[in-house]
């Protein structure tokens, strides 16, 4: 059948993300046989990487976001005796003075590998909006996708290993920020569910090697005109992910998205939840070298029944980030892996009628662990009732600077977006050295 060239000539002209996407994996399926989910979109790092990476303590960094916006006063931050505590008991740990709330038993075990950042404070207290500020560090525009925090380490040190995507997000869904302005070779690849692993990595049904690798020809001599009279960074960068597609189907790391090879004991110490298998997987990704895994928890959005909510939220996360801890540390990867526990907002120290807590941006907390950040402390202060920072505010921006100094990034590069505007990986935040070690 004659090829329609025609076909391909609108490619340069696809306005936004979601009609590229669907154009490459129609492309993909029609033209090839494959079946590659979100493999199209998982790139390669030569686009928008720098030439020569920087040194770093977190070779990766596994990112675990709360969405909803985790209540400090029950978890991280608790306040024992006051009003604004509830029903909460505080949890001694294994670092000296530091508390945590009855949420988190087993993270109270590995408290000593922890730093609770307790001072964080945002001015954004509406989800999406707070999300992409925690996300990308820029506030949510109508005109620009900024890049997250993962596409800009990415495009800073760039990968590890050339089969594997750098960016793997677990959970999260469609409308989570990942590459922005930067070349599509940057994006993330989304696995909807840790559990089911990923899905739809091989051949189609009855293509063997020796067809694959003719349609691959096919497509490559169709594909070769449209390139050499549409020089353009989203054209190569779609060849480039059509290319790192192919080299995930075809390379022995794509075990690594199967935990059913790890053994029964170590699926059932981080928790047979989507959670903990998001965690273990992320542990896989990051042993055989993807340099960021995100994993996603949703339900934290507690504004009724917030104590029986965290009830049901809280073990599979405590199980789930306990034993990732522990199973780094014993495999001698936890001082090069960074792990953040990050949520959008904190939620009001008082407690409504429906037992429940509202958004509270004011004052909340984070946490981070490995990469060389010191363990068994608490940085920062709120109040007597959980209301106010005291000490050592932490806004967003800096939180996400003191990421990317962790990973080896010059907050104060400037990069140009191709509107030309100039942009910075944490806006105007600045890392907080005195969390390293």
């Amino acid at each position: 059948m004659p090829v329609n060239r025609h076909r391909f000539r609108g490619l340069a002209d696809l306005a936004d993300a979601s009609t590229r996407r669907d154009f490459v994996l129609s492309a993909a399926r029609s033209l090839l046989g494959l079946s590659v989910g979100g493999l199209a979109l998982a790139g390669t790092p030569g686009l928008g990487a720098i030439a020569q990476p920087r040194r770093h303590r977190a070779r990766q960094i596994i990112y675990l976001f709360l969405r909803g916006g985790m209540s400090h006063l029950d978890t991280l931050d608790p306040k024992p005796g006051a009003k604004t505590q509830g029903p909460v008991e505080a949890l001694r740990t294994r670092a000296d003075g530091l508390l945590l709330g009855q949420y988190f038993p087993k993270l109270a075990e590995q408290a000593d590998k922890i730093c609770v950042i307790s001072s964080m404070t945002s001015k954004q207290g509406a989800h999406p909006q707070a999300q992409y500020l925690m996300r990308t560090s820029y506030e949510k525009r109508g005109t620009i996708q900024h890049p997250s925090l993962c596409a800009w380490i990415q495009r800073g040190v760039g990968r590890q290993n050339e089969a594997l995507p750098g960016h793997v997000l677990l959970g999260g869904g469609g409308e989570m920020p990942t590459a922005g302005f930067f070349p599509p070779s940057l994006q993330a690849l989304p696995i909807g569910d840790p559990t089911a692993g990923l899905q739809n990595a091989t051949r189609a049904r009855g293509i063997v090697e020796p067809r694959f690798q003719r349609r691959l020809d096919l497509l490559a001599a169709m594909n070769e005109e449209f390139r050499s009279s549409h020089n353009q960074r989203e054209v190569a960068g779609y060849d480039e992910a059509y290319a790192a597609a192919v080299r995930l189907m075809r390379s022995e790391d794509l075990g690594a998205f199967d935990v059913d090879r790890e053994p029964d004991a170590i699926r059932a110490a981080f928790g047979e939840t989507t959670f903990g298998t998001g965690c273990l997987l992320a542990r896989r990704l990051i042993e055989h070298g993807v340099r960021c895994v995100e994993v996603v928890s949703d339900g934290w959005d507690t504004h009724a029944d917030n104590f029986d909510r965290l009830g049901d939220l809280a073990p599979a996360v405590d199980q789930g980030l306990a034993a990732l801890l522990a199973d780094l540390d014993a495999r001698g990867l936890l001082q090069e892996t960074l792990v953040v526990l990050a949520t959008e907002f904190g939620r009001t120290p008082d407690i409504d009628q429906d037992q429940g807590r509202n958004h509270y941006p004011k004052a909340f907390s984070c946490m981070l662990a490995g990469g060389g950040i010191r363990g068994g402390i608490r940085y920062g202060k709120t109040d007597a009732e959980g209301r106010e920072v005291v000490e050592d505010a932490v806004t967003i921006q800096d939180f996400n600077a003191t990421i990317a100094h962790a990973a080896g990034l010059d907050s104060d590069e400037v990069v140009m977006a191709p509107s030309g505007r100039p942009f910075k990986v944490a806006d105007k935040g600045s890392p907080i050295l005195d969390l390293f070690a």
